[in-house]
């Protein structure tokens, strides 16, 4: 897996590519593998910026997602609940960018 990392938010915590940094990496991007049909198939998709020192998840909504008017909804109810329920140490998710 690539380093992850974003040059939009100077509080991000670049991930490092150890282990235990990894999988946690992985395992988020395991969470959007599962929501991500569903942002698809309305024209979107999501792409993970990092994670912050306070282990909140920054994601990136693209595409549709990016300028609709519910994105809001889509952040807390499909990917927020989706990485919280299978990464229980992530404390939040917050959207970067647009």
């Amino acid at each position: 897996m690539l380093q992850k990392w974003s040059r939009l938010s100077d509080k991000l915590k670049i991930v490092e590519n150890s282990t235990s940094n990894t999988q946690l990496l992985e395992r988020i991007e395991k969470a959007l593998e599962s929501i991500r049909p569903y942002l698809i198939s309305d024209g979107g998709n999501v792409r993970l910026i990092g994670v912050t020192d306070e282990m909140i998840a920054q994601v990136e909504l693209t595409g549709n997602c990016s300028n609709c008017r519910i994105s809001n909804m889509t952040l807390k109810a499909g990917v927020e609940e989706s990485i919280l329920n299978m990464v229980p140490e992530i404390k939040g998710v917050e959207a970067i960018g647009n």
